[in-house]
């Protein structure tokens, strides 16, 4: 199949191993996109700013009332963020009071960081 084609390819060039290797395992790279796609979005990056002002936890009724959009959008917001790990949350009875995992937060930025370095998000022109 496609496999054999490209060892019968590597052995006729004489080539044993990749000449370049991505420093970046495969889950790593899933585990990173999936936290830049949470941050990828103005609504959820409100969200993280409306909960990083309070010290405890925000009952999803008071997030809601924060936003012109109804509950079921900010509850889908609100599982992508938690899906990455940034919010976190715990339930009281019928409601589910959501807070920030601070480490979450220190682990994107490194993210945010490394990617900025790299020139891949604020790529300098010259």
């Amino acid at each position: 199949m496609i496999t054999d084609a490209i060892q019968k390819i590597r052995e006729s060039t004489c080539i044993s191993s990749p000449r370049f290797v991505s420093p970046l395992s495969e889950e790593d790279a899933v585990v990173r996109a999936r936290l830049l796609k949470a941050l990828a979005d103005p609504t959820r990056l409100r969200i993280l700013s409306v909960l990083s002002r309070h010290e405890g936890e925000i009952c999803v009724f008071e997030i809601v009332a924060c936003f012109h959009l109804e509950q079921p959008t900010i509850s889908h917001h609100l599982r992508i963020l938690r899906d990455a790990g940034l919010v976190d949350s715990r339930k009281k009875g019928l409601w589910a009071y959501y807070f920030i995992n601070r480490d979450a937060l220190v682990r994107a930025r490194a993210v945010v960081e490394a990617c900025d370095e790299a020139g891949l998000i604020f790529p300098t022109t010259k």
